[in-house]
């Protein structure tokens, strides 16, 4: 194997990585949601409003 085949290796199994993890990182947060109250979701707006200087008031 060249340097060059290895290199695309790497770029590719690192890719694939990031992917299942983007995808197992969606997969939690959707199953936190269905579990989540609906007032977790209004402080977490609210907070996140705040934290932007965005005014909700």
């Amino acid at each position: 194997m060249t340097t060059d085949t290895l290199v695309r290796e790497q770029a590719r199994s690192t890719g694939f990585a990031a992917i299942l993890a983007a995808v197992a990182a969606g997969i939690v947060l959707l199953y936190l949601a269905g579990f989540a109250e609906a007032s977790v979701f209004h402080d977490a707006a609210h907070d996140t409003r705040h934290t932007l200087a965005f005014p909700c008031h």
